[in-house]
């Protein structure tokens, strides 16, 4: 039953899917859950390396056992400010954790840029971390920092008071795509040193070289390099300018925004248009005419942060 208890046939599933290689995301959609049930599971039972269905469904019931029965708070709101299911909320913002996650982003930071992403207001300091998130100031102060050295996230101070505010970056997907061009030119250079370390004739100079250059192309295309070295920069800027601007500009109103010639707008678009820049998508709207969306959500994850966000 979806939302109830996972049943032992349930976590037999789990571990054959774990054992196969399945993402916990890939498990929740089989199993009609969210993906932080699966998720929770799968970790207070030994990790994905070590979790047993039999074991898990025993020690759920021993849990269960000895658990007091929760006191309600007969006041406490079902919903906030909006009207929103606080349950269904909280669950959305765990799920866009997980699927942080699983690209590799460690799960304390993932969580706290989940709740910097969904809340409703502009900013939000330590003490709202820790509240919201139930952790210590330590691990809130780790993520922030490492969020920082990402440039996804950055502070202000707040006037005449000791407490910092966190904010998403602006342009935190160009970032993103930034940072990751930057880490596939890390990946290429080391690969290229090792090749010249270990003589590209021996079998293992052949092997860096090969990951050398992958990771360059790589590299390249996601900074749209190509004949003109300022092409990359070009093209981030007119993302962010789009992003910024909410809805279609045309080529005239971008190169008089930037204050750029018509034809390095036009340039810049073209790059756009010729290089992978997911998660950003350069759509055509009409003549001359541009906007951006966003790849990788589903028609259900679109509507569902349409609604959180109305």
């Amino acid at each position: 039953m979806p939302g109830g208890r996972l049943t032992e046939q349930d976590r037999r599933l789990i571990a054959t899917r774990l054992t196969e290689g399945h993402g916990y995301a890939e498990i929740a959609r089989e199993l009609d859950r969210p993906t932080s049930t699966i998720s929770r599971e799968v970790t207070r039972n030994g990790g994905r390396t070590r979790y047993r269905a039999d074991h898990a469904h025993l020690a759920t019931g021993s849990r269960a056992r000895r658990r007091k029965p929760p006191t309600p708070e007969a006041d406490a709101p079902t919903t906030d400010a909006y009207g929103r299911d606080r349950a269904a909320v909280h669950d959305y913002a765990e799920l866009f954790a997980e699927s942080m996650v699983e690209t590799g982003l460690p799960r304390m930071a993932s969580r706290v840029l989940a709740r910097l992403y969904t809340a409703d207001t502009p900013s939000l300091t330590a003490a709202d971390l820790v509240r919201e998130l139930k952790v210590s100031p330590a691990s809130i102060s780790k993520a922030i920092n490492y969020l920082e050295g990402l440039e996804l996230v950055r502070r202000e101070p707040d006037p005449g008071k000791r407490h910092e505010h966190y904010l998403i970056a602006e342009d935190i997907w160009i970032q993103a795509w930034r940072t990751s061009a930057r880490a596939n030119a890390n990946w290429a250079s080391t690969a290229r040193k090792g090749a010249e370390l270990f003589n590209p004739a021996t079998p293992a100079g052949v092997r860096l070289e090969r990951m050398s250059q992958f990771f360059q192309q790589l590299s390249d295309d996601m900074s749209g390099l190509g004949p003109d070295p300022d092409a990359a920069e070009d093209t981030a800027t007119i993302l962010a300018a789009l992003i910024h601007a909410a809805g279609p500009l045309t080529t005239t109103q971008l190169a008089t925004a930037l204050g750029w010639p018509t034809d390095r707008v036009t340039t810049a678009l073209t790059t756009a248009e010729t290089y992978d820049t997911d998660p950003l998508l350069l759509k055509t709207v009409a003549p001359s005419t541009y906007t951006v969306g966003v790849t990788r959500l589903t028609t259900a994850q679109r509507q569902a942060l349409t609604n959180a966000s109305s």
